[in-house]
């Protein structure tokens, strides 16, 4: 049986933005389309990024200003607050989107094909 994709984890440096720390880099259109719509299919998308601070909140206002909107930022969201009752340090999700872990330049078509098992 295959594990439903509920809930996307996503980095920004070099992610959702070519890598140019502590600048914003190019979005990554494909990637922020495809978050997009799995947060339109209900799919729960957390901001997963060592930034903090000013900076933290430039990324989250700049990532606002293409439509993409985050249910958590650097926390698990509720229903994985609900399910084990406790904040734990490492972000629960069923996909990490990571420039370190897996390439996130792919097309849209790729990531659609990739999200749906």
């Amino acid at each position: 049986m295959e594990k439903k994709i509920e809930i996307i984890a996503v980095d920004f440096d070099g992610t959702l933005c070519s890598e140019c720390y502590p600048a914003i880099g190019m979005p990554n259109l494909p990637l922020f389309a495809l978050l997009k719509g799995a947060r339109r299919q209900g799919k729960k998308v957390i901001l997963w990024t060592c930034r903090c601070g000013d900076l933290l909140e430039e990324a989250v206002a700049w990532c606002r200003m293409f439509g993409l909107e985050f249910d958590a930022v650097n926390e698990n969201v509720a229903q994985t607050l609900e399910q084990y009752g406790t904040e734990s340090r490492k972000i629960s999700a069923d996909v990490y989107i990571d420039d370190k872990a897996c390439w996130p330049w792919m097309t849209k078509q790729e990531w659609e094909r990739y999200l749906a098992g």
